[in-house]
């Protein structure tokens, strides 16, 4: 055993344990380590890929049986085995792909009767992962339509000072937007710096990630206005950020079930999903930025995660005074690519519903779907995403990535499941401040 090579391997790992809690449970006594052959976790198709595979229990090595499964991303395993950890490693063979993708390998290591567990995936030829959807032919007229009755409606949204999230440097507003005649609305919280000039400030809009759920921290990115910047944290189901606990777990009881929640409703028609009004409340949100007298009238970004990095590069895709884009892991992206046999597709993965795939929700899906919007985009963007995400997995967010014409820089974080630490967060507003007009 080299220890002059696992010493530094674990001083790093480690120091990266508190803010990787998703991948290694905070203060367990037991650490994996998968390392593949190549250091960026990708390979060709044809080619061979390797992983060698380490536990320790207090930093020392552990011999254990692990077993092991090896199948296609999100896709049923295809390979299975058994391997002794010797001085706590051993490697394992994960074949290749013939198709551009990513395979998944699943490690169980049983020690003293317990089971520990972990995975890791790598990608084959991933730059020519290209989306299993098809754009409609009338994909752009269909959201002009959107548009023009938005816009026809108009500007209506009312504000109150929230003085709990104020700070002497910025000043929080809760933000009622009204999103059409039926009484549908949604809510934000805005942060204007402090005594902002008019015309003085460049804006940000964030979306929210999925599920029905509160704002709950409306701080997290004070950062922005700090730095000068406009910040409008929104939700997308119109409930109002100060309802109580209970109210709002009931509600998300009822919109968020499997088979029968939000993103479910609808789905059979184009016109009544969902998400219509959702995507066309983010153009309305930025309606409302761009009426602010602190705007500066050139620099509007948007920024968000999963569910809300979805929304960030359709708000980009829908809306020319969008100039800056930033995305984690993009959800709603190839939804309905599981309908081919053997294809990865993304959140929130409707097969795992019965009835959901049917001809008539598979076209519906198609006209929400992020990777037809991204190849719209005009304005820079800058998307992150890790290789062990279960939830949007780095198939669909290659398939976004690929078709993406515009300006594009990424932060490719392998071992990162569904999470981004503090410091991507911030390097996202330090990205925008460096491409501002």
């Amino acid at each position: 055993m080299n220890i002059r090579r696992i010493l530094p391997l674990l001083a790093l790992l480690f120091c990266l344990l508190p803010a990787s809690a998703e991948n290694y449970p905070y203060r367990s006594d037991y650490l994996w380590t998968a390392v593949p052959d190549h250091a960026d976790w990708l390979y060709a198709c044809g080619e061979k890929a390797s992983v060698e595979v380490q536990l320790f229990r207090y930093g020392v090595p552990v011999d254990a049986t692990v077993s092991y499964t090896i199948g296609n991303d999100m896709l049923a395993d295809d390979q299975k085995g058994t391997v002794r950890l010797k001085n706590g490693r051993a490697t394992i063979d994960m074949g290749t792909r013939r198709t551009p993708g990513f395979r998944d390998l699943r490690l169980t290591a049983t020690v003293d009767g317990k089971e520990y567990k972990h995975h890791v995936k790598v990608g084959f030829s991933a730059d020519k992962i290209m989306p299993w959807t098809k754009e409609p032919a009338d994909f752009t007229a269909f959201w002009q339509r959107g548009l023009d009755e938005s816009k026809a409606y108009g500007l209506h949204y009312s504000k109150e000072l929230a003085p709990e999230y104020c700070t002497d440097q910025m000043d929080c507003y809760l933000v009622r937007l009204q999103l059409n005649s039926h009484g549908q609305c949604m809510y934000g919280y805005l942060f204007i710096p402090k005594n902002a000039k008019p015309g003085s400030c460049p804006a940000v809009m964030c979306p929210p990630g999925a599920g029905v759920k509160t704002i709950k921290e409306p701080l997290r990115h004070r950062y922005y206005a700090e730095n000068g910047f406009i910040r409008l944290e929104v939700e997308i189901h119109g409930l109002d950020p100060r309802m109580s606990d209970e109210q709002f777990k009931e509600i998300s009881n009822a919109l968020n079930g499997r088979g029968n929640g939000y993103l479910e409703n609808g789905l059979d028609n184009r016109d009544n999903y969902y998400m219509r009004r959702v995507y066309l409340g983010m153009v309305k949100w930025i309606d409302l930025l761009c009426s602010l007298p602190e705007w500066d009238g050139r620099n509007m970004a948007v920024q968000g995660g999963s569910q809300g990095g979805a929304l960030a590069l359709v708000t980009a895709a829908l809306d020319s005074r969008v100039t800056l884009c930033c995305a984690n892991h993009p959800a709603l992206a190839d939804m309905g690519a599981y309908s081919e046999k053997g294809r990865t597709g993304g959140y929130p993965h409707f097969h795992r519903t019965p009835g959901m795939m049917t001809p008539e929700k598979l076209q519906t899906m198609a006209y929400y779907d992020v990777t037809c919007f991204a190849r719209h985009i005009k304005c820079p963007v800058r998307m992150t995403w890790g290789y062990n995400d279960d939830t949007c997995p780095p198939t669909t967010s290659y398939a976004v990535w690929n078709v993406l014409g515009c300006p594009k820089e990424s932060l490719i974080t392998p071992i990162n499941e569904h999470w981004t630490s503090e410091e991507t967060e911030r390097g996202h507003m330090e990205w925008i401040k460096a491409h501002l007009k």
